[in-house]
């Protein structure tokens, strides 16, 4: 064997090694210059938001409910990871592939492009197809960079042949390789071997992916900054709010109503603890003082657009409202107390002339649209039948956090979330069910969703171990709108025990409860159900959060030591 085949395996792989680094590169500057393309449309029109949003439409429910249950609030980021990881692989396979088809390898980076397009112009907030710019224009940087430095590949007097370009050397064609040698090549440079990038070559690559790899990150960086400052009038406007004192305030929680046990769900839950489940891959920032909501629709006899300042201006309501996501498992973390303050919804409806259908209205179900495109279905008769739904502005005591719909939300008691809660709400449309199916109705879920009585333990902990004597069992229950009228607790196989109540502070409200067992040792099962005020108690069955909320009863096993 000669000495130029022993070491041929080894330029093969220093030349792939160094077109998947160009791949990478190739990719990273598509990103960041989409990043700052965006900064000129809107943050939302990146490819990896698009793409991300684009995935989450389509997932079926069932995946949803996993990640959820998976991942929680970060299910977002690691959808985004996720995207990411997958961009890097393809980006390093290009690169590989354009070492041998220069052409074919960039023109897979514009393909990505495209999809990133479609994904872009296709979501239900898109309303230009200016959406599409940021992907294209980072799939045409990343594309050309991809071509340039494969071109940096090829040695002096050699060249990286396009796409079924013949050999003129062999006659031989569509080798498209850089160590193909065309007709009149010179000669090996002394010291190194024939076919391999030569030394002065490598430093000219090298120099060449620094420089992109510098300009990716400035712009990448330029276009977060100015991504950045688009929020700030946002942030702005939400430090300048003065949230006028309410004409109907909430009373004072009832002593009792928080009982002071180790571990249990505190009563009112602080904003940075309330849970977060919606489809933003980035949270809206909407500055307050361009922020209009539309009153539109069926049965509507006065259209009207709010501004935030006519909302301030109107008598507002504050109540203490327990919120639930309807993914939320039994035993799961997605409930929440808070105290909420707004403009009554009913009232702002009436005044535009809205009927509910019980008194001749002609439409049967409210939608709400927010600013990322999200639709959601509430039934008439439920936000005008005297309960307090309200179009939220403020969060125990401060303006909305942005990530809980900051300007404006909407919630109505008693409902889950998907059907009720529209954060970063700018559009009301009257209409019927039959005639339009919401975001997640057309994913299969109920077009009604009361809240289901439910009840769950929050200490001890699942698999828990605790000593033996007398251990208090504690958690919540809720059944809003409806109010829970009992508790009881099970040990193993035993008897049902009624557990005690804290005091109740409204029927919208979650309510605490405990239990003092006479825990022996060895393991036990504990297990607990409530009963509502209308005397229904909530069933054994387990069913999943699809289509409208999970059922059953909660059970922790621990072992007494």
């Amino acid at each position: 064997m000669n000495h130029d085949a022993r070491h041929k395996p080894l330029r093969g792989i220093r030349r792939l090694s160094l077109g998947a680094l160009s791949g990478l590169l190739a990719g990273y500057a598509a990103i960041a210059v989409a990043e700052l393309v965006s900064a000129a449309v809107r943050p939302e029109s990146g490819p990896v938001i698009a793409v991300g949003g684009a995935a989450i439409d389509r997932t079926p429910p069932g995946v949803k409910d996993w990640a959820i249950r998976q991942f929680g609030t970060n299910d977002k980021l690691v959808l985004q990871l996720g995207i990411l990881a997958v961009l890097t692989v393809l980006a390093l396979v290009l690169g590989m592939l354009a070492t041998r088809w220069r052409l074919i390898g960039s023109l897979g980076v514009l393909a990505f492009g495209v999809v990133g397009a479609l994904a872009a112009t296709g979501r239900s907030d898109s309303t230009s197809v200016s959406d599409a710019l940021p992907s294209v224009a980072g799939a045409l940087a990343g594309a050309c960079l991809l071509y340039w430095l494969i071109g940096k590949l090829a040695r002096p007097g050699r060249a990286v042949q396009g796409a079924g370009t013949p050999n003129t050397n062999t006659g031989v064609s569509g080798t498209n390789d850089v160590d193909a040698r065309v007709e009149g090549d010179a000669e090996a440079v002394p010291g190194e071997e024939a076919g391999e990038v030569p030394g002065r070559d490598r430093r000219g690559f090298i120099l060449a992916a620094t420089a992109a790899a510098a300009a990716s990150t400035g712009a990448g960086l330029a276009g977060r900054a100015l991504n950045g400052t688009q929020g700030q009038n946002a942030v702005a406007s939400r430090k300048n709010i003065v949230i006028p004192a309410p004409s109907s305030a909430a009373a004072p929680v009832p002593k009792g109503a928080a009982l002071r046990i180790k571990d249990i769900s505190p009563f009112m839950t602080p904003n940075g603890d309330f849970y977060r489940v919606d489809t933003a891959l980035v949270v809206p920032k909407v500055d307050a003082t361009s922020w209009r909501l539309r009153i539109h629709g069926k049965g509507v006899e006065r259209e009207r657009t709010l501004s935030f300042d006519d909302l301030l201006k109107m008598p507002l309501i504050e109540r203490n409202i327990t919120l639930t996501c309807v993914s939320n498992e039994v035993g799961g973390p997605y409930v929440g107390n808070a105290r909420w303050i707004g403009v009554r919804l009913a009232d702002l409806l009436k005044e535009c002339g809205v009927k509910p259908p019980s008194k001749g209205g002609p439409a049967d179900q409210l939608v709400a649209r927010s600013v990322d495109g999200m639709t959601i279905g509430s039934p008439v008769e439920d936000v005008m039948d005297g309960r307090d739904a309200m179009l939220a502005i403020g969060m125990n005591g401060q303006p909305l956090p942005f990530e809980h719909g900051f300007p404006v939300r909407m919630l109505v008691p008693g409902l889950y979330g998907y059907v009720s809660a529209c954060k970063w709400i700018q559009d009301i449309e009257l209409t019927t069910f039959d005639a339009y199916d919401s975001y997640w109705v057309k994913r299969d879920w109920a077009q009604r969703a009361p809240i289901k009585t439910e009840s769950r333990i929050d200490t001890p902990k699942p698999f828990g171990r605790p000593k033996s004597g007398t251990v208090m069992v504690a958690g919540v229950a809720w059944a809003q709108h409806r109010g829970i009228d009992k508790v009881e607790v099970r040990v193993d196989d035993g008897p049902w025990e009624e557990a005690r109540l804290a005091t109740e502070d409204t029927r919208d409200t979650w309510r605490q409860w405990s239990y003092p067992w006479d825990a022996t040792k060895g393991g036990h099962t504990l297990t607990v159900r409530a009963t509502d005020r209308t005397g229904e108690t909530q069933t054994e069955k387990r069913t999943p959060p699809i289509p409208d909320g999970a059922s059953g009863w909660h059970s922790v096993v621990v072992t007494v030591d």
